[in-house]
């Protein structure tokens, strides 16, 4: 009787150990469990480098006034909150990026056809009439990505303008030639282009060209273009755009170069400029569309 006891004794006290141990495997593994929950939470949660405080960006949505939608500062530094915007720019926070969507619309800006989720520089917030010059000088630097963006009949992406160098007339220039605008040609466009990063300039077709000629847009032509060698695909990646008088630089990745430094360099000269960047889609295929992610994007003079 005394062993059975005993032994009964024996295996509840065992038991109870167990009981215990488990417990406090179970409490170890909770409590490491909600560490692992909070840290993974903590991780997703990030935010684009980007300050917007000098940009004001155009949607692919008309205004009331049937006008392509923008949103320039100070209005643009809460734009998530912004209903309008919310399908055409917000933030991924996963990723750390925020996204510029953009599908064929009837939201065109003029000279035109195709449609833009797109930052325009501004070096006074809110204002459009100062600009820089290529002897003042200008950097912007991306980091971006392309999400995701359809294909053509052909089974080829469609191409999106990540970057631009956008030329602007002076009031006297405008006046001067007899235009009802202040636009000029883009000296740069920077093109996603089938996984690879595109760069395309302006040449004068008469080098001889002198003021007033050279400032209308007919004055100016396509160069053929130039592609860096590394396809980017949709992996994140860096552009960096340096202009100095009569000189642009454009890298990939640290990694490649192209510059360009010629008279149609020199004699762009006279044109201002401000930069551009998110996605200026170039399509018009019907269920198109893009989506860009730009991790960071900074700009000095």
């Amino acid at each position: 009787m005394k062993f059975k006891t005993l032994l009964i004794l024996f295996f509840s006290l065992n038991l109870s150990i167990a009981f215990a141990q488990s417990g406090e495997h179970n409490k170890t593994n909770a409590v490491k469990k909600e560490r692992k929950q909070k840290k993974k939470r903590k991780k997703k949660v990030k935010l684009p480098k980007i300050d917007l405080s000098h940009w004001k960006v155009t949607l692919p949505v008309n205004n009331d006034k049937g006008k392509p939608y923008e949103i320039s500062p100070p209005e643009i530094l809460d734009f998530a909150s912004d209903e309008v915007a919310k399908p055409y720019m917000y933030i991924d926070s996963t990723k750390g990026a925020i996204v510029f969507h953009a599908m064929p619309t009837e939201s065109k800006t003029k000279n035109t056809k195709y449609t833009r989720s797109e930052l325009r520089e501004q070096m006074v917030p809110g204002e459009n009439n100062v600009n820089w010059t290529f002897k003042d000088g200008g950097y912007m630097k991306g980091k971006l990505a392309m999400d995701q963006v359809t294909k053509d009949s052909n089974g080829k992406y469609h191409r999106v303008i990540i970057m631009q160098i956008h030329g602007r007339l002076t009031n006297e220039q405008r006046d001067l030639i007899g235009e009802d605008d202040n636009n000029a040609p883009p000296i740069l466009k920077i093109y996603w282009d089938n996984g690879k990063v595109r760069v395309k300039t302006k040449v004068l077709k008469d080098i001889n060209a002198t003021v007033p000629e050279i400032l209308h847009e007919d004055a100016w032509g396509n160069d053929e273009g130039f592609n860096f060698e590394e396809k980017v695909g949709f992996r994140k990646f860096t552009l960096e755009v340096k202009v100095s008088e009569g000189k642009m630089v454009i890298s990939l990745n640290g990694n490649e170069y192209k510059v360009y430094e010629s008279i149609h360099m020199k004699k762009w000269g006279i044109f201002e400029n401000y930069f551009k960047a998110g996605n200026y889609f170039q399509t018009r295929d019907k269920g198109a569309f893009a989506k860009v992610r730009f991790y960071e994007l900074e700009v000095s003079h």
